[in-house]
């Protein structure tokens, strides 16, 4: 059995590490170029694999050199394809992403392809029904809906990764159990002004279990429908934090299979994605259990 199970965007990126953001119309010589995959749920997916909880990934790729390269790097990580549709005569969603080593920061431009859109099958809803946990993160919406929907009549907790203010998601956040979004979400969706305010209108708007609210470099807070408690982002020298938030959402559904608490789990993710900006590749930087354990402790919490 699989116990956590992703339907979203799957990406492959090319990294371009730069010294900084070039200016309009110069010329600037790179310091690496690499081939990543990507995507938000993608990508959580396979830090679900490497923290040692088994996972898979649902959705549609093109039979081209894309498609390979991502349906391998899902091997290659541990995460079970079986429940991909390989079809030919498609696009596959892609993206340019630079690093800057000054900022470190990222910018990413990308092109969605023309994949048709994924359709639920009977393999695949056994996959969700048998599941702990189903991550989407907006992408692929019609299914995600009918994959929460059966998720919820079959027991499985379903986690939203909710990084884009998409058309229609308001169809989706009602099945959802964790409710895990970026501060410009919340506060874009409920016009707050802050996000303690974001977080408890999310909670009585959808009656999640729960309502993360991640704040990049100042951590984060969480609200389970009796207080706000804020958790710390960890000491990482970034090198890369492109794919971090994505990291933080697989950490999340990962620790909620090793049985920890709301807050325990906001901790565990904080360190994942701290340690896996430290490297380049959102997906190969992603730490062990055993690693990010000994990290938590010497940073003073224990799991």
């Amino acid at each position: 059995m699989i116990r956590v199970v992703g339907i979203g965007a799957c990406v492959m990126d090319t990294l371009i590490t730069v010294p900084s953001f070039p200016t309009e119309d110069t010329k600037m010589r790179a310091e690496s170029t690499k081939l990543a995959g990507g995507g938000p749920t993608a990508t959580g997916i396979v830090a679900v694999s490497k923290l040692g909880i088994s996972s898979g990934f649902i959705g549609v790729l093109s039979k081209d050199s894309a498609g390979d390269f991502l349906r391998s790097d899902f091997e290659k990580y541990g995460v079970d394809t079986g429940n991909i549709d390989i079809i030919d005569g498609y696009r596959a969603f892609t993206s340019c992403i630079w690093l800057s080593k000054e900022s470190t920061s990222r910018t990413c431009v990308f092109d969605k392809g023309n994949l048709p859109a994924l359709t639920l099958d009977e393999a695949k809803k056994k996959a969700i029904a048998e599941a702990d946990i189903l991550m989407v993160d907006g992408n692929e919406l019609s299914a995600a809906i009918e994959a929460a929907k059966y998720a919820k009549e079959h027991g499985t907790k379903v986690l939203y990764d909710a990084g884009g203010l998409y058309p229609g998601i308001e169809g989706l956040l009602p099945y959802v159990d964790i409710l895990i979004p970026s501060k410009e979400y919340a506060l874009g969706h409920t016009k707050c002004e802050n996000v303690e305010e974001a977080a408890k209108k999310l909670f009585e708007m959808y009656n999640p279990e729960v309502v993360v609210i991640t704040m990049g470099k100042d951590g984060g807070i969480l609200y389970d429908g009796e207080r706000i408690t804020s958790y710390p982002i960890y000491p990482a020298e970034v090198v890369d934090s492109n794919g971090a938030g994505d990291v933080f959402h697989g950490a999340f559904a990962a620790g909620l299979c090793y049985g920890f608490d709301f807050l325990k789990c906001c901790h565990f993710s904080s360190a994942v994605s701290a340690m896996k900006c430290m490297s380049v590749g959102a997906r190969e930087s992603v730490p062990s259990y055993e690693a990010v354990k000994e990290y938590l402790k010497n940073n003073g919490f224990e799991i």
